[in-house]
């Protein structure tokens, strides 16, 4: 069973959190989530998320992906956090995939992780001409090697289902997929 880590800062898209969280269990996938600290997550509409433990205890387990909720302030906290800079580049090293949403993709940036990637964002996330040959696009959702982008909120749904495909194949997206009733 794959297993994945959502790390919640203060300020997170609660949609982008919870979608993600919800559609990779619906999948029968192992996820994680962690606070920057110990305290409740109260996310950019004021909903307050309780993460199964700190940032600091998730960090005893390995995963095969990391993903990064958007939102601010809460994108600026994760890019602000030196474990969770350290432990993107250390996925990357690994070949494992790390994930981001919205204003999320900066805090990649930040690790160096698109660097040479074609990547979306929310618009005006990412300052694109400091990120060397970052090819940008407006598309839902990006895959460059174990890179994984998406634009925002309205994205969540179809950013998540493309997590599932990539961890646990297309029937298992098809099979979360037609229980959404999406079409």
């Amino acid at each position: 069973m794959a297993s994945v880590l959502v790390p919640l800062a203060q300020g997170c898209e609660e949609l982008e959190a919870v979608t993600v969280v919800d559609l990779l269990r619906r999948a029968g996938i192992h996820v994680v989530t962690a606070g920057l600290d110990a305290q409740p997550v109260r996310a950019s509409r004021g909903v307050v998320l309780l993460p199964e433990m700190t940032l600091d205890q998730a960090l005893q387990s390995d995963y095969d992906m990391v993903v990064l909720p958007g939102g601010l302030p809460g994108a600026d906290h994760l890019g602000d956090d030196a474990r969770i800079i350290s432990l993107l580049q250390e996925m990357a090293a690994a070949g494992k995939y790390t994930a981001a949403i919205c204003a999320a993709p900066r805090v990649l940036a930040l690790a160096g992780l698109l660097n040479g990637k074609r990547a979306t964002s929310y618009p005006g996330a990412l300052e694109t001409a400091a990120i060397p040959g970052l090819e940008y696009s407006e598309e839902a959702v990006i895959t460059d090697g174990n890179v994984v982008t998406s634009r925002g909120p309205g994205t969540a749904m179809d950013f998540a289902l493309h997590l599932i495909e990539l961890l646990e194949g297309k029937p298992e997206r098809d099979t979360v997929e037609a229980g959404l009733l999406r079409s």
